[in-house]
Formats: structure tokens, sequence, C-alpha cells
């Protein structure tokens, strides 16, 4: 099977995932409290998990959620559900590739992802859009199941000066034929309690940065980066079909402590 060539997003794409983000034409609303709406979309393939998020941060700047999403440090006090992220390399001043891990729900196995990373401020919104790549120095491991991002991203609508609204939609495989307790945790307590999390976050970032590193920015003073260059031609678009998929369909769901608590 030919390997498909991977094409970094350029301004159309970025306009196209934003109408994404906005529009309604096909989302079925599946949680809404709180500042925070979860709609799922039904796709050809059930193998594909849709799902779009939306919370609106009354004190938060989209300029500082966007900080926030792109800080690979602070990501680490206040992410989770992740296991470990680390940059890989750099494509252009505004493109990279990266690792990511992330915890399931109990039994079932973790998820990891190598995407390709782009951002871009549009007008008065800010955007981050990935999607997944094989890089040949990073294969798939023993002890996750290698998961497929087909289209995931932010997009950051500014509310004037003090407040924003964050947008979150992924378009994933997860690579196994997860069981129906599983989508709907996911889209009813993980989804929601991320996002607030993610706003939760965002009001204490101002003080954590100003104590670490503060004038660095690299996702928006691309001079500051230090990754190693890497050429999008030592990358593939990865497939989902070229990978091992594991049928989890009859996994019982595992007692959890409450998902649906702020943390």
């Amino acid at each position: 099977m030919a390997e498909m060539p991977v094409q970094i997003p350029d301004d159309s794409d970025f306009s196209s995932f934003r109408d994404q983000c906005l529009s309604t034409d096909g989302w079925i609303s599946r949680y809404s409290k709180g500042g925070v709406t979860v709609w799922c979309r039904e796709e050809e393939s059930k193998a594909v998990q849709k799902l779009k998020m939306r919370i609106v941060c009354k004190d938060v700047t989209a300029e500082t959620l966007y900080d926030v999403l792109h800080d690979t440090s602070y990501r680490r006090k206040w992410d989770t559900n992740m296991i470990d992220t680390y940059d890989i390399g750099r494509l252009t001043v505004n493109a990279d590739v990266g690792y990511y891990s992330w915890r399931c729900p109990t039994p079932l196995k973790n998820r990891d992802f190598v995407t390709m990373r782009s951002w871009l401020p549009l007008g008065s919104d800010y955007l981050i859009i990935n999607y997944s790549v094989k890089h040949p120095q990073h294969p798939p491991k023993k002890d996750y199941v290698r998961a497929v991002s087909l289209l995931t991203g932010y997009l950051i609508q500014s509310n004037g000066a003090t407040s924003s609204t964050l947008y979150y939609l992924t378009q994933m495989d997860p690579r196994g034929s997860l069981p129906k307790w599983v989508v709907n945790r996911v889209s009813q307590f993980v989804a929601p309690k991320a996002m607030r999390k993610i706003y939760k976050a965002s009001v204490k970032y101002p003080e954590w940065k100003r104590k670490h590193n503060p004038a660095l920015k690299p996702w928006m003073f691309p001079e500051q980066s230090t990754l190693p260059c890497v050429r999008v031609s030592e990358l593939a678009l990865q497939r989902a079909d070229s990978l091992d998929n594991i049928d989890e369909s009859s996994v019982h769901e595992g007692k959890t402590p409450s998902e649906d608590e702020d943390t």
C-alpha cells in the first residue's frame, strides 16, 4: 500500500475547521450543563468517533487559552488523563510533530498518538489542529493501542477583553470496537470534565507562567524554538487500516471514582 504524503494545513483548512466547530448541522446534543455543551455525530464508519464540545470561559482571555493549550510544561500540571507528551520536531514556524499518550477508562487499553500539529491566529480567533502521522523513529509501542486522529483541534473565540469561548472537535478512530458504555461515558462525563479542567487551568495559568519562563512562548515567537527540524518528506499519513484493530466491545465497565465531580 502506497504511503500517503503529509500536507501542512493552509488557511482554507483552518477556515474549514472553524466552520465545522460553529456548524449545528448533523450534530446531536448529548450534554448541556454549567456552561459546557457536548455534541456527537454519527459517522458512516462506526469505527470513527466524532465529538464536539464548547465551554464559555467568562474570566479568561482568548490569548491565555491559546497559551495553555500550547504549553507542554503546564499541561503536565492539569491534564490528569495524560500519561506522557513530548515534541518530536519542528516542520515550519507554525507546525510541529509530537507524541501524546492517554489513560483510557478501566479496563480498556491505553491509547497513544503521533500527530502533526499546526496553529494559526485567524482574525480575532485562534486555531490549533492536528492529525495522525507516521514517524520512522516513533512506531507503535507494545503497551499501547496506536489510535488515529483524523482531525482534532481547538477553536478559541474572543468575547471581549476578558472572556472567551473554547471549542474542541475531535474525529478519531480509537482502533478498537468500543462498547457503548465507553462512548456514553466519554460524552456524559469525561468530555465535560476535561473542558472544565482546561478552564480552571487557564484561570491559574497567568500566575504560574509569571514564575516559569514568562517570556518563553515558542508558539508565538518561533525563533525561541529549540526543536530539531523535521522534513515533511520524513512523515507519512497514518492510515487507520495499517494498524492493529482490537475488539474491546465485550469489556465491562470498571469501577471508577465519580467522573462528574469537578476536581
